[in-house]
C-alpha cells in the first residue's frame, strides 16, 4: 500500500488497530462461549472486556516490543492483553491455536474489504447505466481488430460494460460468502481441546460462517477464489480503460477524459491532453492480477498446516483490496467525466463511404439466387474500391453490372439505411437493464 493509491476507508481495515481489535474480540467471544461450561466466572469475562481497554486500542509499540523477543505475533498480543487484564487473562486462548485467531481475523477483514468493493461496484454500475441511457441511440462505428466493422451505439458500449460489472458484482458476492468463514478448532483442527460450540458462538458474533473442516488452517482454495475474483474485476476495469484510451487517440477522438482547468498534459508539450486516468487504471489492474498466482500457490500447504502462505497474505490481502478499491473509484470519475465528441463520432461513422453495409448487400445477393461465394467476391471487389479509391460503396455497386443484374438501384439504396443496424437496441437494453 502506498498513499498515492490508497483510500483511508480501505486502509483502515488493514491497520494494526483493526487487526488487534478483531483478535481481541475472537479471544473474548471464545472465552464467553467457554464460560458456559464453567471455565471462568462472569467477573473474569467482565475483567477481560473492561480492563483490556480495547475500545481505545492496544499499545502497538508494546506489542512490537514483546514480539521482538518472542518472535510470535499472537503470543506478543496475548502477553500485552495479560499485562492489562491481569489474573483473568489466564483463561484466554484455552484450547486455541494461533491459526484460529489469524485465519478468522483475515476472513473478517476480507469480508469488510469486500463490502467496500461491492459499494464501489455499485457506483461503477450507476455511472455506466447513466451514460448508457444518455447515449443509447448515439450511433458510432463498431470496430473488430481495430478496423471499421458495422455500426453500434455508444449506449451499447456502456451497456456491455454494465453487464460485465454486474456479473463481477455477483462473483464478488459469492467469493465473499465463500471466504468469510470462522475456524476455532485448535491444533490440527480436531476440536480436541476446545468444544465445537465455541466456533459456532464466535462465528455468530462476528457475522461469519463456520468452517466445516479447517485442519488447523482454513483451506486456501477459498482465498484463491477471492483473489482471482479481484483479478477478474481488474481485467474488466482494464478493458474499459483501454476502450477509452483507443477512443481518445487523436486520429479517433470520439471520446476523451475530462481535462480540468489548470491541468497539464506534458512537461514538454503544452498542447497535450493525455488519457492519464485510464492509463493509470490499466497499470493498477496489472498489479491486482499479479496477486492471483501467489493466492493459487497458497492452496498447497504441508499436511495440516505450514506458514508459507502467511507472508504472502500479509502482502497481497491489503495491497490487492486497496489497489482495486482505488482503481474502481477512479473509474467512476472517469466514466462520469468522459467527454463525447459527437461530431467526430459522426465523421468516423461516415469515413469509409458506407462500407459497413457490405454484409447486408452480401446477404441480399444470396437471397436473389447468387451463391454465397460469388456474392462475397462481388461485394469484396467493390469494397476494395472504397478502400483504394475513396468512393462510396453504393456508387461502386451501382456501377457494377454483375451486381445490378440482381439488385436494382432502389433495392440497393434501401440496403443503405442506418436504422437497420440499431433496430434491436431496445431489445438489448431490456435484456441488460431489466433481465
Amino acid at each position: 500500500m502506498i498513499p498515492r493509491y490508497t483510500r483511508k476507508i480501505m486502509a483502515d481495515i488493514w491497520s494494526d488497530k483493526n487487526k488487534y481489535d478483531i483478535w481481541f474480540k475472537i479471544e473474548a467471544y471464545a472465552l464467553e462461549a467457554m464460560a458456559a461450561d464453567g471455565l471462568c466466572t462472569k467477573q473474569d469475562i467482565e475483567n477481560v472486556w473492561n480492563k483490556s481497554d480495547y475500545q481505545n486500542g492496544f499499545d502497538i509499540a508494546r506489542i512490537d516490543e514483546i514480539e521482538r523477543e518472542t518472535k510470535h505475533d499472537v503470543i506478543a498480543f496475548l502477553t500485552h492483553v495479560s499485562e492489562r487484564v491481569g489474573e483473568s487473562a489466564r483463561f484466554l486462548h484455552q484450547g486455541m491455536t494461533s491459526s484460529d485467531v489469524l485465519d478468522t481475523c483475515l476472513a473478517l477483514q476480507l469480508k469488510q474489504a469486500g463490502q467496500i468493493l461491492l459499494d464501489d461496484l455499485d457506483r461503477v454500475l450507476e455511472a455506466l447505466k447513466r451514460r448508457a441511457f444518455e447515449t443509447k441511440n448515439l450511433v458510432c462505428i463498431g470496430r473488430s481488430h481495430g478496423i471499421h466493422a458495422e455500426p453500434t451505439t455508444f449506449g451499447l458500449k456502456f451497456a456491455s460494460f454494465y453487464a460485465e460489472f454486474a456479473r463481477n458484482k455477483h462473483r464478488l458476492e459469492a467469493a465473499i460468502k465463500d471466504v468469510a468463514t470462522c475456524a476455532i478448532s485448535g491444533a490440527v483442527g480436531t476440536f480436541a481441546n476446545i468444544d465445537p460450540k465455541v466456533q459456532s458462538y464466535v462465528a455468530n458474533k462476528l457475522g461469519l460462517e463456520e468452517e466445516p473442516i479447517s485442519s488447523q488452517v482454513i483451506p486456501r482454495d477459498r482465498h484463491a477464489v477471492f483473489f482471482n475474483t479481484l483479478g477478474v474485476i481488474a481485467s474488466s476495469i482494464e478493458r474499459l480503460a483501454i476502450e477509452v484510451r483507443h477512443l481518445q487517440r487523436t486520429e479517433v477522438l470520439e471520446a476523451e477524459e475530462s481535462f480540468t482547468k489548470g491541468q497539464k498534459g506534458s512537461s514538454a508539450m503544452p498542447h497535450k491532453k493525455n488519457p492519464i486516468l485510464s492509463e493509470n487504471i490499466t497499470g493498477l489492474a496489472r498489479i491486482v492480477r499479479g496477486y492471483c498466482m501467489p493466492a493459487m500457490e497458497n492452496v498447497a500447504l504441508w499436511h495440516e498446516r505450514d506458514i508459507s502462505h502467511s507472508s504472502v497474505e500479509r502482502m497481497i490481502a491489503p495491497d490487492a483490496t486497496v489497489t482495486l478499491d482505488f482503481a474502481l473509484n477512479r473509474m467512476v470519475g472517469l466514466i462520469d467525466g468522459l467527454v463525447i465528441h459527437f461530431d467526430n463520432v459522426e465523421k468516423n461513422l461516415n469515413k469509409l463511404g458506407g462500407i459497413f453495409y457490405s454484409q447486408r448487400v452480401l446477404l441480399h445477393l444470396t437471397r436473389k439466387g447468387l451463391s454465397r461465394e460469388d456474392s462475397y467476391a462481388l461485394v469484396q471487389k467493390n469494397s476494395m474500391r472504397v478502400w483504394n479509391e475513396g468512393k462510396h460503396l453504393l456508387d461502386c455497386l451501382l456501377e457494377d453490372a454483375d451486381v445490378t443484374k440482381y439488385l436494382n438501384e432502389q433495392e440497393l439504396s434501401n440496403l443503405f439505411r442506418l436504422e437497420y443496424h440499431i433496430k434491436n437496441v431496445d431489445y438489448i437494453f431490456d435484456k441488460v437493464f431489466k433481465g
